[in-house]
């Protein structure tokens, strides 16, 4: 019997996989949140079911289980916990932590007064299938729901922060100027803040902390599934596509002193990994592991994401620490079997897929790895274009590798590469050029989380400054990364606001700053660059060349000095190089850089050109 909820002509038909489970009981609550606690029956594959009479849409309800009662053995059956259906389709409230969701059995009593209930959902006819709204070599927008309009004047107050603010004409007419071939939405799925940050009168922003893979989070969509189908369907009109950032790798139940909200107190054996001795798998650095590639948990997997597919149109998903899906007992498999079923599934097999290639685990970072029909996010590429305008360390072969594709990690005839300088983990595109040293002290960790190394300069002052040659200098490099950024082959990724030279004040972790360091100060926007990333982005919808993925070869292209001449072996590795011209055989088009601190004359086989010092100048020949 498959799993989930289904809305019937007399009433309601759900359906719980736990198999160690000694009973379990569907629990309706009423408006006055009275409980009726309705008997389930198991059936000889695990699955325990009721069909609730006269129960329809609208309807809430939970999950009681009861059983052995061993954590160290992955048992944590207890009936004082209310859990979530883990395919309830809504929740009638946002989560919010409690000591009390983490206490052992017989010690911390009845849970449903802090539990949200899951919603019985009312049968919808999907939109009709499409193929995805994605452009090869496009622009991805990534994109932190709540931020990204809590400050935005043109939006109705009443929907910022929201999904459906998503919509609003102001929102597209800027993603148009931009030519965003789609957005990425950071986690939409319904989380729980992490235990230690309530003390600290902090709340998690940013969302990588999900209870459920169905329930959209309220505080981002009250309209629940509606709101995001009318968001989506009004970013497809515009010709853009949307994307969801999906956190499979781990939960919000955390560790063994976690919350028991949802699978843990369903089936914590067969979701989790275990080591050998009891304990939990802890590889995301979170307190658990989801067991991708284990049964239960590759068919919730497959389901949510046919889900978001089937019900909104959604045109891809980026995975948060993708090695997890692949990762099997003898370490990453790139034809694991929850990524050859995503490969073959008919609702799935055509939709954007993006792995963040890495995770903390043993054999984790698995850039290049994914294979045919995967992008990969490349820190690589991120890391060797800030060392080269850093200008301490990055070489020109490294910068031109980048810039082509990467064939060293993309060797089989195109590029996988996702291009990004900044992403919603680390500095902003201005920070980076305005701070050495992170400053995290907002979110009460002694500055002691988030990236350490970040490539990173201040421009002769550290942090904001009033100096106008400091502020100069610092507009400079930023055009120059964006530059580079959009003049790289393959698909290119920008943060909701680095166009227009977003802060966040130094802080480099901003997943609990739910605030004015984490949201999008759109009044105070830098207007100089947001015109410079405009006319890149048009420049690059334009030129062919810029968005190819194939990888290049010397018929393909010529690389020069800035006297024209081909580069040498020697002037590949020469860090005193900061020089060079990458220019399209058959077009014509050329790309100069100038990573020095000098402008310079760059000559060409047709004509010449005047960059300035550390600037990229994209030149089409003349007609």
């Amino acid at each position: 019997m498959k799993p989930g909820v289904l809305v019937g002509p007399s009433g309601t038909r759900f359906c719980v996989w736990s198999p160690d489970a000694a009973q379990l009981w569907l629990c309706l609550f009423d408006s006055d949140d009275g409980e009726v606690r309705l008997p389930m029956l198991r059936d000889a594959d695990g699955c325990w079911h009721v069909e609730a009479a006269h129960v329809g849409a609208g309807a809430r309800y939970g999950l009681r289980a009861d059983g052995p009662y061993d954590p160290g053995a992955g048992l944590w059956f207890d009936p004082d916990k209310l859990l979530l259906d883990p395919y309830a389709p809504a929740i009638d409230r946002a989560f919010h932590y409690d000591p009390a969701l983490g206490a052992r059995r017989g010690q911390g009593g009845d849970t449903a007064p802090l539990v949200p209930k899951g919603v019985v959902a009312a049968a919808v006819e999907p939109p009709p299938p499409e193929p995805p709204r994605f452009a090869s070599g496009g622009l991805i927008y990534e994109v932190q729901v709540r931020g990204f309009t809590m400050l935005h004047p043109d939006v109705p107050e009443a929907q910022r922060g929201t999904i459906a603010a998503l919509a609003h004409p102001a929102v597209i007419a800027h993603l148009q100027s931009l030519h965003v071939s789609a957005i990425e939405l950071m986690p939409i799925n319904a989380w729980i803040d992490e235990r230690h940050l309530g003390p600290l009168g902090l709340t998690n922003a940013w969302g990588y902390n999900p209870v459920s893979y169905f329930a959209i989070d309220p505080r981002l969509a009250p309209g629940g599934m509606a709101e995001l189908r009318g968001a989506v369907a009004a970013l497809h009109q515009a010709g853009i596509g949307v994307i969801l950032d999906m956190v499979y790798n781990h939960d919000g139940e955390s560790d063994c002193q976690g919350p028991t909200l949802s699978l843990r107190g369903l089936d914590a054996r067969g979701y989790f990994r275990h080591e050998a001795d009891g304990r939990l798998v802890n590889d995301t650095g979170t307190g658990n592991s989801i067991a991708c590639n284990a049964p239960v948990a590759r068919r919730l997997i497959l389901d949510s994401l046919r889900y978001f597919v089937a019900q909104a149109g959604i045109d891809g998903f980026r995975f948060d620490l993708g090695p997890a899906l692949g990762r099997m007992a003898d370490g990453f498999d790139p034809h694991a079997p929850l990524l050859d079923e995503m490969r073959a599934d008919p609702l799935l097999a055509d939709r954007i897929m993006i792995a963040e290639p890495w995770d903390i685990g043993p054999g984790g970072y698995q850039l290049g790895n994914f294979g045919e029909g995967w992008l990969e996010w490349n820190d690589r590429y991120r890391d060797d274009m800030r060392r080269f305008w850093r200008g301490d360390g990055g070489t020109l072969g490294a910068f031109a590798t980048r810039l082509a594709g990467s064939s060293d990690i993309f060797s089989d005839g195109a590029t996988r590469s996702v291009n990004f300088l900044a992403a919603h983990d680390g500095f902003t595109l201005a920070d980076l050029t305005a701070y050495e040293q992170r400053r995290n002290d907002a979110n009460g960790e002694q500055n002691r989380d988030g990236h350490g190394e970040n490539f990173s300069w201040n421009n002769g002052v550290e942090g904001p400054s009033d100096d106008p040659a400091v502020q100069a200098a610092r507009i400079r490099d930023g055009k120059a990364l964006l530059s580079t950024l959009f003049a790289s082959r393959g698909m290119i990724m920008l943060t909701a606001g680095d166009e227009f030279g977003r802060s966040q004040h130094g802080n480099n972790n901003a997943y609990a700053q739910d605030n004015a360091i984490g949201w999008i100060d759109w009044d105070g926007r830098n207007r100089d660059l947001e015109a410079h990333s405009f006319a890149l982005a048009a420049l690059r919808a334009q030129l062919t060349d810029l968005r190819g993925v194939v990888l290049l070869s010397d018929a393909d292209v010529e690389w020069l000095d800035e006297d024209g001449r081909a580069l040498t072996v020697g002037q590949w590795e020469d860090p005193s190089r900061r020089r060079l011209t990458l220019r399209y055989r058959a077009s014509g088009v050329a790309i100069c850089v100038n990573g020095a601190a000098q402008p310079c004359r760059f000559h060409l086989p047709d004509d010449a050109v005047e960059v300035a010092a550390r600037a990229v100048v994209i030149r089409r020949p003349a007609r």
